[in-house]
């Protein structure tokens, strides 16, 4: 089957259900395995590079109000390709090409391809996707192992969790500039770590919060999760978030525990690395039960020094 993926975590369900030789087709974020970086791309952005993260944000809501879409499919690359699946989504539109935009693209692509929508929001529903993709594909047991070692890995965190001796408060900010909170599954992954998290919203859309919620919640972990973003610009971001007003004042900083993780590669794809953000979650919340993952560039501890500047170090 030649299949076009236009969501990198329906990219790397493909690669571990061991079939990444039928992929034909890649967005412009697929970047895993390595082996999807060589594959043709058939998406772009509307949104200019080297923004800041307020401006990004701005960006954001003035081309979706005026386009309907963040991203463009490529057509003249996309129908020489001649996929027989397309894997997509409705989720969320900051995320991916509109399932609308991939719509109008089917009507002038020869063989209608078969569409599958994939639109997970809890941990449950990301392991369902990859039932889903393996369904269409028809490699079922090849999703059966994939998920039992991920449901492995899982129990075997929340097991060790809920030895801990207290559940530190969490806030795993999905956005910095402005404050937004974790959605979707993000609250779970906080729960399975052994913490809570009492701004993000469970199994719906992150969300814009006032910042003096943070302040009266006064987590005592913080997780910068920025959606799109990798280990060195949530680094940057650490910079802004140390001029919030009474952000060197909070539990979190002064006790040194803010972090910064590779969102993009992590926490906001949810695929089968969504296990690995457990484990550097759990790492981040219970030092004292959970070593260090094995994963280069996926988290680094923030430092906020006397004139509220940030700068990150590496030895956790």
């Amino acid at each position: 089957m030649r299949i076009c993926s236009l969501l990198p975590s329906a990219t790397e369900i493909v690669f571990a259900l061991g079939q990444g030789d039928s992929l034909v087709g890649v967005t412009h974020e697929c970047d895993y395995p390595p082996d999807a970086r060589r594959l043709p791309q058939v998406t772009r952005t509307n949104i200019p590079p080297g923004l800041s993260s307020r401006r990004i944000d701005s960006a954001v809501t003035s081309t979706l109000a005026e386009t309907s879409s963040l991203y463009e499919l490529d057509l003249e690359l996309l129908e020489p390709l001649r996929p027989e699946l397309i894997l997509t989504q409705r989720l969320c539109d900051v995320c991916a090409v509109s399932f609308d935009r991939v719509e109008d693209a089917l009507a002038s692509l020869p063989g209608r391809p078969q569409v599958v929508n994939l639109e997970p929001r809890s941990l449950d529903g990301i392991l369902d996707t990859i039932r889903t993709v393996a369904r269409a594909i028809g490699c079922d047991a090849a999703a059966a192992s994939v998920i039992d070692g991920l449901r492995r890995r899982i129990d075997a965190v929340a097991r060790a969790a809920r030895s801990a001796a207290s559940r530190p408060r969490v806030f795993c900010m999905e956005w910095v500039d402005p404050p937004f909170s974790g959605g979707h599954w993000m609250k779970e992954l906080v729960d399975l770590a052994g913490g809570r998290d009492d701004l993000a919203n469970l199994h719906r859309p992150s969300a814009r919060l006032e910042w003096q919620r943070v302040l009266e919640f006064a987590p005592e972990v913080m997780v910068l999760t920025c959606c799109g973003f990798d280990l060195e610009r949530c680094r940057q971001e650490g910079e802004i978030l140390a001029e919030f007003p009474g952000a060197l004042d909070l539990p979190a900083v002064r006790n040194g525990r803010v972090f910064a993780t590779d969102g993009s590669a992590y926490f906001s794809r949810p695929g089968p690395r969504i296990v690995d953000s457990l484990e550097i979650l759990a790492h981040a919340v219970h030092p004292e039960l959970f070593p260090p993952p094995p994963l280069d560039g996926a988290l680094a501890r923030l430092d906020f020094n006397l004139v509220g500047r940030a700068s990150a170090r590496r030895g956790l």
